[in-house]
């Protein structure tokens, strides 16, 4: 079983940055695939990035690319750097964690979630 925790959410206004940080209850990063997923009112979760636990690749969701970086901090922490921010991003923000999924996880449900953290972009 993973537990994960994340932190780092708040509110900012549009244009703003943010940092969310994900604490894994172990070694996760070397083992498993790390990743983030978010969710606005009324709407669905959806994918926003992943980093591959064997060779750091990474990738995104088009909604974000060029204004988040994923990255491994160490063996148990991931972050997501949140640039340029726009009101559509306002969401509860989840770190996700799987063994096998990377690019499935674009479609695919992780298997462990943490409770997630609210971010508010103001208009």
């Amino acid at each position: 079983q993973v537990q994960l925790v994340e932190s780092g959410g708040g509110l900012v206004q549009t244009g703003g940055s943010l940092r969310l940080s994900c604490v894994a209850s172990a070694r996760t990063y070397s083992r498993y695939h790390m990743g983030w997923f978010r969710q606005a009112p009324g709407k669905e979760r959806e994918f926003v990035a992943v980093i591959n636990w064997s060779d750091s690749r990474r990738y995104y969701a088009d909604s974000v690319k060029g204004r988040f970086t994923i990255s491994g901090d160490s063996e148990n922490m991931v972050s997501l750097q949140m640039n340029s921010l726009k009101p559509e991003d306002t969401a509860v923000y989840y770190c996700v964690a799987d063994r096998h999924r990377f690019l499935d996880m674009r479609s695919q449900s992780p298997d462990y979630w943490g409770q997630g953290t609210q971010v508010t972009v103001s208009s």
